[in-house]
Parts: C-alpha cells; structure tokens; sequence
C-alpha cells in the first residue's frame, strides 16, 4: 500500500512539474520570439530522416508587419471568434463532436474498413498553437485535456495579438515551410506584406492540410474556398 502511495505521489509531483514547466514556458513567450515549436523539432527529425537532408523556410514577422489581409483570411478561415473566446470555442468543439460522431456511424452502417473519414478538429487559433508549441501529435483524450489547459494558460499570460502573433510566424503552411513570410515567398514568390486578399485567403485555406494542398496547386476546392474566405474577411474581427 505505501509503495503505491509512494508512486502515486512521484506520478503526481512529475505532473506538477511538467505544468509549471508550460506556464513558464508560455509566460516567457510575452517577451521572448519562440525559436522552434515541438511539432518543428518533430518535422525536423522526420524530414531529415526521409530524404537525408533540410529544406527549411521561416523567418519571424512582427505583428504589426504581419499582413491584414492574412490576419483576417487566418481568422476567418479557421477560428471566427478568436477575439471573443478565452481559448476554446465550446459551441464549435461541441459542432465537431457531433460532426465526427456521425462520420463514425456512416463509416460503420456502411462498413467502410479501409475509408477512415476526415477528422473535423473544432480547435481554435490558440488550441493549435498551445498543441504546436508544446505537445505531441497523438490523438488522445490527455493530450486534448492539455491543450485545453494550455490554452487557457496562453489566454491568460498573452494578449491576442501576442498569440496570432506567434500562430502565424510558426504554423506549418507546407513541408519545411512555417510561417507567413516563408509560405508568401513558398507560393507567390513576393513578401507576405505584398498578399493580396485572394492570396492570403488560399494560405488560409491550406492551414488544415498545407502538405496535402502544396501538392495540389490547383484544386478546384481550394480555389472555391479562398472565394469564400474572401467574402467573409471584412467580417472578421482583428485583436
């Protein structure tokens, strides 16, 4: 009994460590640019390992150089009420429950073995970033519950636009490609303070699968949803 104790209590303090280790992780991040994100260290490693070599684009873009067009096509495109929630979106993680759970019985009352169908996250700007900065890529109710916590904790320690700050200059936007400058350079071949708003909008676009549309430049798909992340960005409400 007093060794399970004695390794509940170890299980317990190792827990408490790791979340002071992400609040000051994230408290750091008010003052200090991010040099790399888990999940950049992670597609380093893989990229590496698969073709023996780096091809690497980012560069860091301060807030107020950031594009408007972007920072409007981002929002959106992918968390429409950034500036309103505290880090989670309830209603829409809620929609995206449903949304699976009904893909989950069609697959099964079809009995589609070998056609997994597409997960809908429900996640917002700041969930992705808390799971980008610091956590794995496993799909597991703990991990989920973390990204919560840290979201929460990114809300609380960062102002908005420190967040879309940071989102922008690290998500992934293509193999090796993260961030809005190097993704404007990537696909346009000009800075991203020189996007149009159709151009912003199709980078926007890409964010839920950007290694999977960089292979598809002219999917009919893509091209149809910039058209409509365009009609919706003058809505969208800037930090």
């Amino acid at each position: 009994m007093r060794a399970a104790l004695r390794w509940l209590l170890l299980v317990l303090l190792a827990a408490l460590a790791l979340q002071l280790f992400f609040l000051l992780r994230v408290a750091s991040m008010a003052v200090l640019d991010p040099q790399s994100t888990t999940f950049q260290r992670t597609e380093m490693w893989r990229i590496t390992q698969e073709k023996g070599r780096l091809r690497w684009r980012q560069q860091w873009v301060d807030y107020a150089q950031l594009p408007e067009n972007l920072k409007r096509a981002v929002i959106a495109s992918e968390d429409g009420a950034f500036r309103q929630h505290e880090g989670v979106d309830w209603e829409a993680l809620e929609k995206a429950w449903q949304r699976n759970a009904m893909a989950e019985e069609q697959v099964a009352r079809r009995n589609l073995r070998a056609r997994p169908h597409r997960i809908i996250g429900g996640s917002t700007i700041t969930q992705q970033l808390a799971k980008n900065l610091l956590l794995s890529g496993e799909r597991t109710l703990l991990r989920k519950g973390q990204e919560l916590v840290l979201a929460f904790c990114l809300e609380r320690l960062l102002s908005k636009e420190r967040i879309l700050e940071i989102y922008l200059n690290n998500v992934e936007w293509g193999e090796g490609v993260f961030g809005a400058e190097a993704a404007a350079q990537h696909y346009f071949r000009k800075a991203a303070a020189q996007l149009t708003a159709y151009e912003a909008a199709r980078l926007a676009v890409m964010l839920p699968r950007p290694r999977y549309f960089e292979k598809l430049p002219n999917s009919g798909y893509l091209a149809s949803r910039a058209a409509t992340i365009v009609a919706r960005m003058r809505d969208a409400e800037l930090p």
